[in-house]
């Protein structure tokens, strides 16, 4: 990649984070999204450090700004009325945060990216109040979303992989009756063969129904939830995250011990997710106890939660051999793959970040520069998409992605280390 190219990839992906800016919060891409996502505000963040640290500050501010007195915090804040959006505050009916949001959360990577940004401009006095809402949140999530220290999920949207295969068993379980009629907004931006079935969305709707029915209350829904998961995107996350903001408590002075119990607790939980028959780490359906048996982009990110693993290191090699751009989103060759489909097949940049920098930490280099190099080619070559079809690098989903933008100028971009 030539010097000149890749300069010209930065100011792109810097007019991509300018270009989605709402003032205070960033959308994930026009139209498409039209509010403030959690985990893609983080990762915008850790983009925005590298031009605009007072920004990059603002962002995870925005975001906490929004946490529920439970110490949830939304996958979506809803800043600003958008009416074509679906489903909007309406839908979702959940009051008890200070903002309009939905009443499900999604995986914590702001932990991890606040130190990030803490790191690239030292801000003690902004750290603090965040390092406690955070702490808060992940207090939450080992309240009411962990079993046996793996973190489980309520409703596809809340991994963040909506239509990944690992929910399918649990799904068909689900029976959507009276969901009624609603026009998705999703379809009218991107072609349907890219997004979530009808029957699949379905479901999605009738878990936000269930989910107003009681209010959003996390003690009176805990008994009769209808979708509980051991997800490894969540307990993998949450495990790294978890450990960074102890690293920032340390220098806060501030009390750990919580955080420490925690994080043994999601070593256990972590170690729960691997089974026993593959030796792969996948998801389990608690309402049979049964593993999925999916190896997912998401498996992989052991390494990134400081599990090392040699099992996952050979399926990673075979995911180079069969993709030109991995990591797919599931295996290619297998009867589940899509290329094009969201989370059944895409490669998504700003998960092989993470994956990337777990083997960086796990001092798999070679591994991990193959990772960053085959991503930086990816985006160089196909731009700033959501998700990319794995085998031909065509882009798919929405268009001048925030995260990936992000995920360029904060890992994959030759500008990162100079080379």
């Amino acid at each position: 990649m030539t010097t000149m190219k890749h300069i010209e990839r930065d100011e792109q992906a810097r007019a991509i984070l300018r270009g989605n800016d709402r003032g205070g919060y960033t959308v994930p891409t026009a139209g498409l999204y039209p509010y403030q996502w959690n985990w893609d505000s983080a990762f915008t963040a850790w983009g925005l450090a590298t031009f605009d640290t007072e920004r990059a500050w603002a962002e995870i501010e925005t975001l906490m700004s929004g946490q529920w007195p439970s110490g949830m915090v939304p996958h979506i804040l809803f800043h600003r009325p958008d009416p074509g959006y679906f489903p909007g505050p309406d839908v979702w009916g959940a009051d008890r945060g200070p903002i309009p949001s939905s009443g499900i959360s999604q995986p914590p990577v702001a932990a991890t990216m606040l130190r990030a940004v803490h790191e690239s401009a030292p801000n003690e006095a902004r750290l603090r109040p965040l390092f406690a809402a955070l702490k808060a949140w992940h207090g939450w999530f080992m309240k009411w979303r962990c079993d046996g220290g793996a973190i489980f999920i309520t409703h596809p949207w809340e991994a963040g992989r909506d239509n990944a295969p690992d929910w399918d068993e649990a799904m068909a379980a689900i029976d959507p009756v009276g969901v009624g009629e609603y026009t998705r907004r999703d379809t009218s931006h991107v072609d349907a063969s890219m997004r979530p079935t009808k029957e699949e969305y379905d479901r999605y709707v009738w878990l936000v129904q269930q989910g107003r029915g009681h209010g959003w209350n996390d003690a009176e829904m805990a008994p009769v939830l209808p979708l509980r998961v051991a997800d490894p995107t969540m307990t993998f996350i949450l495990l790294r995250a978890n450990r960074d903001l102890t690293a920032l408590g340390l220098e806060l002075g501030e009390d750990i011990s919580e955080l420490q119990a925690w994080t043994e607790e999601l070593r256990t939980g972590a170690a729960r997710l691997r089974n026993p028959e593959t030796g792969i780490f996948d998801a389990i359906n608690l309402a049979t106890g049964q593993h999925t048996g999916n190896v997912s982009n998401a498996s992989y990110l052991c390494w990134y939660a400081g599990v090392d693993d040699g099992t996952m290191l050979s399926h990673l090699d075979a995911a180079f051999a069969h993709c030109r751009y991995p990591v797919p989103s599931h295996p290619s060759g297998t009867d589940k793959f899509d290329a094009k489909r969201y989370w059944r097949g895409p490669t998504w940049a700003f998960m092989n970040s993470m994956i990337g920098r777990g083997l960086n930490d796990m001092g798999y280099d070679d591994m991990a520069d193959r990772l960053r190099y085959a991503t930086r080619d990816l985006i160089a070559e196909h731009g700033f998409a959501e998700y990319f079809d794995p085998l031909t690098g065509d882009p798919a989903g929405g268009g001048m992605f925030s995260w990936t933008a992000a995920v360029w100028l904060a890992w994959a971009s030759p500008s990162v280390e100079g080379d």
